[in-house]
């Protein structure tokens, strides 16, 4: 692994863990619940219509930092399975917004309560209250982490 200069191994060590773990936890996650198979790329779309509500192509395309025809490729999916809708922008009549469909909102809910009861279940039944303590601890860090 190349070195970081000025920066502590530990660090290096923690960064690579970090992204490491969450890596396989996001990739078990999504295999706890995901009976239509999207892609990776597919479901960050949708989780990301979720958190945005309607939107364009373009600006959804922007929020996940892919080019346009890849997400209008990843869209088409979406729409073909149900689990978006698009619909004429008022205000351009050229543009389509796009928004999570009834479907696709059913569909995030269970995948979320599966993905919870998997995790719950597992801290449960492999974890010591003092590891499952840990773990909260543990989030707050990585929680400011992620606000820096």
């Amino acid at each position: 692994m190349a070195e970081i200069s000025g920066v502590s191994e530990s660090a290096v060590t923690a960064g690579r863990e970090v992204r490491t773990v969450f890596s396989r936890l996001r990739r078990r996650l999504r295999d706890t619940y995901d009976p239509t198979g999207l892609t990776t790329s597919q479901s960050s779309a949708l989780s990301q219509l979720d958190r945005e509500g309607e939107t364009t192509l373009t600006g959804l395309a922007a929020a996940e930092r892919v080019r346009h025809q890849s997400m209008a490729s990843v869209v088409g999916v979406l729409e073909e399975r149900g689990l978006v809708e698009r619909r004429p922008d008022p205000a351009d009549g050229r543009r389509q917004l796009i928004s999570v469909s009834a479907a696709g909102r059913a569909f995030l809910a269970d995948r979320r309560h599966a993905s919870q009861e998997w995790l719950t279940r597992v801290l449960e039944e492999h974890f010591t209250e003092a590891e499952r303590r840990t773990v909260v601890d543990a989030m707050a860090l990585l929680d400011r982490l992620n606000r820096l």
